[in-house]
């Protein structure tokens, strides 16, 4: 159970393992990237040949399919805005801040 008086410890705590969690996403999301770079050549040869036994042998996170975009800035995986490389959160901020290039808030 926690206590009150302990709980801003727990709170870091917290913190820190979601830190560590988020740097090991982003760590494996790179690691799939490289995979799927190292194998493009060879699952293009595969499929073209519709040798599709081999291809099972070659690795799951080697298949593009499998990699998902994050922002570049933080490592979050959802509401992320291709034009730009960061997630919707980042975006907003940015753009009120005035640090992206032509983008102003909109009013009408």
């Amino acid at each position: 159970m926690l206590c009150l008086r302990n709980l801003g410890y727990h709170l870091k705590t917290l913190k820190r393992i979601d830190i560590m969690a988020k740097e090991s996403m982003k760590a494996r999301e790179v690691k799939r990237a490289k995979l799927v770079a190292k194998y493009a050549v060879k699952r293009a040869e595969l499929k073209k040949k519709g040798d599709y036994d081999a291809l099972q042998a070659i690795p799951k996170n080697a298949s593009p399919v499998r990699l998902h975009n994050r922002c570049k800035l933080t490592g979050r995986p959802r509401g992320y805005i291709r034009q730009f490389g960061i997630s919707r959160i980042q975006f907003r901020e940015m753009a009120s801040n005035g640090l992206i290039p032509g983008v102003k808030k909109a009013s009408w």
